[in-house]
């Protein structure tokens, strides 16, 4: 996988997921305004491209990974998918966030919230219809890991999506977006919410990112069959599915 990279330089060789468990407690309550200007509202449209592909599904139980405030599941849900979402965590700050959002919504029956680790999931194997992770992979500290353990507890022949960043390749969506990710991003970032390591990380773990047809093997290599890429916004985003075998 390359360099390990971290949010922050600790004098000890702290874990990834402690870090980036605490750059998001951090930053929890500044996410969301963050997260929507950083990407000028677009990543609205590419979680809404997402569940369309899910409408095909017809899921019932759904799992969000890496869910964050719960962005993903409540847009699910907004949509009108007739499901039941699960969202996981390691951050606590940002599931707090997140639990204020559904309940303002009265969607406690819809969507539950809990902390956990991608590599370890509570959940029983075969139990869900669905899976996404949006904007979360690439803050995997054992990415086969989290990805073999996302398929276990999937149904067989049940679909897995990832929503992720990656690095547009043609002109001139790839020097505005340079600039922006590199320059702009981590300096605004580091104004409004007071962590400038938490907006430096970003384009760095994306940079870092195994994108395209390195991250279509990694699923390959973790189990998964029939998967494909979809490229979004000139390359600024990429959308991967990839399903669990039925034998």
């Amino acid at each position: 996988m390359g360099t390990r990279i971290t949010p922050y330089v600790t004098p000890e060789e702290e874990a990834k997921k402690t870090q980036v468990a605490r750059m998001f407690d951090g930053i929890a309550h500044r996410y969301d305004f963050l997260n929507h200007f950083f990407s000028l509202g677009i990543d609205v449209l590419w979680r809404k491209t997402c569940i369309r592909t899910l409408r095909r599904e017809a899921p019932s139980k759904l799992l969000d990974v890496a869910t964050g405030t719960a962005d993903f599941a409540i847009e699910a849900v907004r949509m009108g998918l007739d499901v039941h979402v699960t969202g996981v965590d390691i951050s606590e700050g940002m599931l707090a966030v997140g639990r204020d959002k559904i309940a303002a919504r009265n969607w406690n029956d819809r969507i539950h919230l809990i902390q956990g680790d991608s590599v370890d999931l509570p959940f029983e194997d075969h139990t869900f219809d669905a899976y996404t992770v949006a904007f979360g992979v690439r803050n995997f500290e054992n990415l086969q890991g989290g990805l073999r353990e996302m398929l276990r507890v999937l149904k067989p022949g049940a679909l897995g999506l990832v929503l992720e960043f990656s690095k547009p390749k043609h002109f001139p969506v790839k020097q505005i977006f340079g600039l922006y990710f590199k320059h702009i991003m981590p300096t605004v970032g580091k104004w409004v919410s007071k962590d400038p390591a938490a907006y430096s990380y970003l384009p760095e773990s994306v940079q870092a990112f195994p994108e395209g047809d390195r991250f279509l093997d990694e699923m390959r290599q973790a189990g998964y069959v029939d998967v494909s890429v979809k490229s979004l916004t000139g390359g600024i985003a990429s959308m991967y599915t990839g399903r669990k075998p039925k034998k």
